[in-house]
């Protein structure tokens, strides 16, 4: 081996050393960096497991914190505690009277105007 090649070897060895050393120390910041991001990311991806809501409407509950309901507002109250398909059969005179459906039943379910109080709640069949 002569003395050429022999320097040559050694700054080929140095360079690829270097280079190596280099890319590490760069690819390090990088690797932190995406480390970071997928930690912050990664929980706000995943969803929450859902839960049963279980809202119970017996005879005397009070629906609208004892405040005066309209028709509508009656339907939507009824609605909002997990009835489906709710109906308006009479809205005339002091009762509310509406039908819908929960849990697999129907039901015809009366509403006093005065207070939103739940004066009637029947199972039908249909």
């Amino acid at each position: 081996m002569d003395k050429h090649s022999s320097i040559t070897a050694n700054a080929f060895t140095l360079l690829a050393t270097k280079t190596t050393v280099t890319e590490t120390s760069m690819s390090r910041p990088v690797f932190a960096c995406l480390a970071l991001v997928l930690g912050l990311v990664a929980p706000a991806a995943v969803p929450a497991p859902a839960q049963a809501v279980t809202i119970e409407i017996n005879i005397g509950t009070n629906l609208n914190n004892g405040r005066a309901i309209t028709c509508r507002d009656g339907g939507r109250l009824l609605r909002n505690r997990g009835f489906r398909d709710v109906r308006r059969v009479d809205c005339r005179g002091r009762f509310f009277v509406y039908r819908a459906r929960r849990a697999g039943g129907n039901f015809e379910i009366a509403l006093r105007e005065r207070d939103g109080r739940v004066v009637d709640l029947r199972r039908i069949r249909r």
